[in-house]
């Protein structure tokens, strides 16, 4: 899939430049074995009803950052199979991706962060599966929801530090703010 997307400004190349993994992540092996157990995991919409109305909720609000409908309810399907599987809001998935990349699979950061929800290579080699492309949408979702998930465990009862965990800047408010505010601005149902 290929979506067409805006010009980046110096502002989203800097938040794309400090995404990196939080110190001591690579050597973590509780999360490692996550990652892998996520790569051969598998769930989906438990009503049918209930994912129509999603799905073409959440089409029309994506739809400034991807042109073609047939690519957004793909990629919706796909963000919300892998946010359900490890039990985050799919919304909160899409406001990370709209920071992250804005919805660019092919986005890479100055730091080497690849795809959609901006994964870091290394994790590949980590669970040793390096012959898997961050590039692929469903691969970047499963590994980037299952880090999230997993930050979101560290800080149960803070979504701004789980946030800033997944960006490599605990300890700063900016990027969780980022998504927060898109999070209510454009993914909340109204």
């Amino acid at each position: 899939m290929h979506f067409r997307l805006g010009r980046c400004t110096a502002i989203f190349t800097l938040l794309l430049a400090v995404t990196a993994n939080p110190l001591n992540a690579a050597t973590d092996p509780e999360l490692k074995r996550l990652l892998k157990e996520a790569i051969e995991s598998d769930s989906g919409f438990e009503d049918r009803f209930d994912a129509q109305v999603w799905l073409l909720d959440m089409s029309r609000r994506l739809e400034k950052f991807v042109d073609s409908p047939k690519l957004r309810i793909e990629l919706l399907r796909q963000v919300h199979y892998e946010s359900s599987r490890v039990n985050i809001e799919p919304e909160l998935v899409l406001a990370l991706i709209e920071v992250e990349s804005r919805f660019d699979e092919y986005a890479i950061s100055v730091s080497g962060a690849r795809g959609l929800m901006q994964v870091m290579p290394f994790w590949l080699n980590e669970i040793g599966i390096s012959d898997q492309n961050l590039f692929k949408i469903r691969t970047n979702l499963r590994m980037g929801c299952t880090i999230l998930r997993y930050y979101m465990d560290m800080e149960p009862q803070d979504l701004g530090r789980a946030l800033a965990r997944y960006n490599g800047s605990l300890g700063k408010t900016v990027y969780p703010n980022k998504v927060i505010n898109a999070l209510h601005k454009n993914w909340f149902k109204q």
